[in-house]
């Protein structure tokens, strides 16, 4: 991937990342347990997308355009 390609996947990522964090805060107020395994959900696809920024970071960092 190229600088730019990697640039503006993080970019998505982020947004991703806002949009689960706004339904996870969501979620969370809700005591049902089917709320609560969509909240466990969620949190396990943050820390997918908290990890693959990390990623893209490093690579964005390493590559040169």
């Amino acid at each position: 991937m190229s600088r730019s390609q990697l640039i503006e996947r993080k970019q998505q990522v982020i947004a991703e990342l806002q949009r689960a964090r706004r339904e996870l805060e969501r979620v969370r107020m809700q005591p049902d347990a089917r709320s609560q395994r969509r909240a466990q959900a969620l949190e396990a696809q943050l820390a997918g997308l908290m990890a693959e920024e990390h990623r893209l970071r490093l690579e964005i960092d390493r590559s040169k355009d």
